[in-house]
């Protein structure tokens, strides 16, 4: 896509507008702070952030057909999102748009329906460590990162995650309390990718950590659109001539 990548950060942001805690560590809030990372990045055509409150809740079809990649970032207001709103993006997904899913949108609708299975887990919220662990030095999603990301203090998520097997698994993560987790997994679907990338609690300013940030921005390179121009589906005429059977 030599133009750049139009990107839409998707976050609920209900949590900076009821909490002080979360306000005062992202004034602008999460998406905002996201956002402003992305600008700066090469390849970026644009970034516009959306939220829950906003006009069909930032999600729109003149949105959603000018995105070539969404982030997506939500936690106490999943059952908010309409589910018309989320057919609609779990659709852009199959026509191509590329779709990150971060922290606790593990449990967002149009994620647990590009999965089709419950997407629960464990979790702790207590400040531990948390390693995450490169799986794949050769996926383009760890280009340019250490061969560990170590986050000081984390909520905790453990398995089983109840996802399908990813098709591509880049993070693992170990954490202090003893639990391990799938972190980044990466997924096809018809025409679009999926990422799905673990850190990133309300509460801690995991936003702020150029690593896990540069993630986020190798994820959005990813899962852009590459795609034939057009394929067809259905019943069609044979390309070369045949011979009907009797």
């Amino acid at each position: 896509m030599s133009e750049g990548i139009r990107v839409t950060v998707w976050n609920e942001g209900v949590h900076e507008k009821q909490s002080d805690e979360v306000r005062k560590l992202y004034p602008k809030g999460m998406g905002r702070q996201i956002a402003q990372y992305l600008r700066k990045q090469p390849g970026i055509k644009s970034v516009r952030v959306s939220e829950l409150d906003m006009k069909d809740q930032g999600l729109s079809d003149h949105i959603l057909k000018n995105t070539d990649v969404m982030t997506w970032w939500g936690h106490m207001a999943h059952h908010l999102v309409t589910d018309e709103n989320a057919a609609r993006v779990q659709q852009r997904v199959l026509d191509g748009m590329g779709l990150v899913v971060l922290h606790s949108g593990h449990m967002s609708k149009p994620f647990m329906r590009l999965m089709g299975t419950g997407c629960n887990l464990k979790w702790r919220e207590i400040g531990e460590k948390e390693r995450l662990w490169v799986v794949d030095p050769s996926h383009p999603i760890v280009d340019g990162l250490p061969e560990y990301i170590e986050l000081e203090h984390v909520e905790m998520y453990g398995e089983h995650f109840d996802i399908p097997q990813p098709d591509q698994q880049v993070f693992i993560s170990w954490f202090q309390g003893g639990e391990v987790f799938r972190s980044g997994c990466c997924w096809h679907r018809s025409q679009g990718k999926i990422f799905y990338f673990r850190p990133g609690h309300e509460t801690l300013p995991i936003y702020y950590d150029e690593n896990v940030l540069r993630v986020i921005y190798n994820g959005i390179k990813w899962t852009m659109p590459t795609s034939v121009k057009k394929i067809v589906r259905g019943n069609v005429k044979p390309l070369e001539d045949v011979t009907p059977s009797e």
